[in-house]
């Protein structure tokens, strides 16, 4: 069987951002039914609807990544206890013009990551909510609400070996979620 293969949306922008790390370390423990590709959104215009009928190449890329995805994988971090404004540019963008979304139907995971003591909490349950109103079924449990401390990460980049199992049983989860929509599809 070939691997499905999952787009990954990081929210943040940062150089250095944790969030990517994470998205780098998950992605080290996925089980071999899944392969990934990085979907960007660092070069999209701000969403304007006079633009729906002539989107930006940056736009129709990642409308294209969308589409030839199985499933998706958001992470992301938590700005003033909501989502980064860049991605919910890219969510408008996926989803214009009316009838023609590269989101629907597409299952997700999200996780998150913040130097907070929330993790990311309110910024993953709107997210939920904007991707409810986008057709895109999201996993629920169990969910990741990331507290990155000075010892999460090893010099390696992985997630630190006291931490790490919960992540293999996450991203277990999160195939068998790909699995299942992808059974629902066919």
């Amino acid at each position: 069987m070939s691997a499905y293969q999952i787009g990954v949306i990081v929210g943040s922008l940062r150089l250095e951002s944790i969030n990517r790390k994470l998205a780098d370390a998950l992605i080290k423990l996925a089980p071999s039914e899944l392969s990934f590709k990085d979907i960007a959104i660092d070069k999209l215009p701000l969403y304007n609807q006079d633009d729906d009928n002539n989107q930006a190449a940056s736009v129709k890329a990642m409308k294209a990544a969308i589409r030839a995805c199985d499933g998706l994988l958001f992470v992301t971090p938590e700005y003033n206890r909501s989502l980064p404004g860049v991605l919910k540019n890219a969510l408008d963008h996926g989803s214009r013009p009316y009838g023609q979304s590269a989101w629907a139907g597409k299952p997700a995971g999200i996780v998150g990551a913040s130097l907070g003591a929330m993790g990311s909490a309110l910024a993953q349950q709107h997210l939920r909510n904007i991707l409810s109103c986008l057709n895109v079924p999201v996993m629920c449990q169990p969910e990741v609400y990331v507290h990155v401390d000075q010892d999460f990460f090893e010099e390696s980049g992985d997630i630190d070996a006291n931490r790490r199992d919960f992540f293999k049983t996450w991203m277990q989860a999160f195939t068998q979620w790909i699995e299942q929509h992808a059974v629902e599809k066919a």
